[in-house]
């Protein structure tokens, strides 16, 4: 047998597995939802449902629930965007200096991240809800140490700050590997040229590094618009829905309201709009980018 034979068949058994999965796991259930989207499918037997063409559709542009959950998840993602990226990448550059508790500082920015959403939406349930009340009572504080979750306002910024503590490290990690990669004589050119720290950093640094921003870019806005586990865990998208997600939304038209066609074209929109960002967000990020 030929090398390259083998070499391709060994390349088939590694790829034709995971392919498989992804066919039956994504792209079937996929075109599947969107067949089920033109129909009054009931969440149970195909057979029978009736077409109903753009009749979801329609009726998801007259959920006021839905624009407003929507116009919330862009809020919370624009949020997590920038707070996320600014704390991450400065976390990247605190943990690469030359610091001796640098690589224990790494472990401990990256923690939370290892915590799943569901167990840590619960923690920090509990912290807002009680630590913060008992913190509130013996401070005589209550402007800022009461139980966050009660208020609508609050609530949402609980929200974005156990996100942003959650998927900070996990950038830092992605800012990290891009910084290491900058060449020392880059670096050491600058300080030649009597470049000062803010203006290396922003003339010569992150420039470099923009490949990772548009990774981290991306991956902190797909995941802000998914968000649904620190969602129902934290807040539930209490108090009276003031902090329920795109996601939650229709999760709740499925399995509560039993709608399960509206909520499959709710999914549909939901999918074309996050599509359209990420790709649009991509391309402008790759536009930026330097090659080294």
């Amino acid at each position: 047998m030929k090398k390259s034979v083998k070499r391709n068949l060994i390349a088939a058994a590694f790829i034709v597995p995971s392919l498989f999965i992804f066919i039956n796991v994504v792209i079937i259930p996929f075109v599947m939802g969107i067949v089920y989207s033109f129909t009054d499918w009931d969440g149970f037997q195909f057979a029978g449902s009736k077409f109903v063409g753009f009749q979801n559709y329609v009726q998801v542009f007259q959920d006021s629930d839905f624009l407003t959950s929507f116009g919330l998840t862009f809020k919370y993602a624009v949020c997590m965007i920038i707070l996320v990226n600014v704390i991450g990448l400065s976390l990247a550059m605190l943990v690469t200096s030359k610091i001796k508790s640098r690589n224990l500082l790494r472990s401990i920015y990256f923690l939370p991240n290892l915590i799943g959403g569901l167990i840590l939406g619960f923690i920090w349930k509990f912290v807002f809800t009680k630590f913060f009340v008992q913190v509130g009572e013996v401070l005589g504080n209550s402007s800022i140490f009461f139980n966050w979750l009660d208020d609508p306002t609050a609530s949402f910024w609980a929200l974005v700050f156990v996100g942003t503590w959650q998927m900070a490290g996990y950038v830092m990690i992605i800012y990290i590997a891009a910084i290491q990669g900058v060449s020392d004589e880059v670096l050491e050119a600058a300080d030649m040229d009597g470049a000062g720290g803010w203006m290396r950093f922003r003339k010569i640094m992150f420039p470099l590094i923009m490949p990772a921003f548009t990774i981290s870019l991306f991956l902190t806005l797909s995941n802000a618009f998914k968000q649904y586990d620190t969602n129902i865990s934290l807040t539930n998208g209490g108090p009276y829905g003031t902090t329920e997600l795109v996601a939650m939304n229709i999760f709740k038209t499925a399995f509560s309201m039993n709608q399960y066609s509206l909520a499959q074209a709710k999914a549909i929109i939901f999918f074309l709009v996050i599509l359209v960002v990420t790709v649009t967000q991509v391309v402008i990020s790759k536009k930026r980018e330097v090659e080294q």
